[in-house]
């Protein structure tokens, strides 16, 4: 099996503590399948704000992409294919609240 990763985009932020607790029910429900299903490898959600390098001279704080755009979390996990790993993304619960993943192969570098 290979590792891959999930990189959640976007999605729209509950409005009230009973819609956060029912989000964040359906995004562990979600982990624990696949962790039974020995697929789950780790994830975090990330904090809000950053550092943007765009060369080797130009930081700036961010990130400031259009909130769509920005990376709000990540998994790693484990698939046999690309195409096994987005079956997988295909139940997370972000899509409930108009966001996106984009599953990315691990590449393996051997020293």
């Amino acid at each position: 099996m290979s590792n891959f990763m999930f990189l959640f985009r976007g999605g729209s932020r509950p409005s009230s503590p009973e819609e956060m607790q029912s989000q964040m029910q359906k995004w562990m429900g979600w982990i624990q399948r696949l962790r039974e299903e020995g697929k789950y490898v780790a994830g975090d959600p990330l904090e809000g704000g950053g550092k943007v390098l765009k060369s080797r001279k130009t930081i700036t704080d961010g990130p400031f992409a259009e909130g769509k755009e920005i990376v709000g979390g990540y998994f790693l996990v484990k698939a046999e294919t690309l195409d096994q790993a987005a079956e997988m993304a295909k139940d997370c619960p972000i899509f409930d609240t108009g966001g996106s993943v984009e599953v990315r192969p691990v590449q393996v570098i051997n020293p």
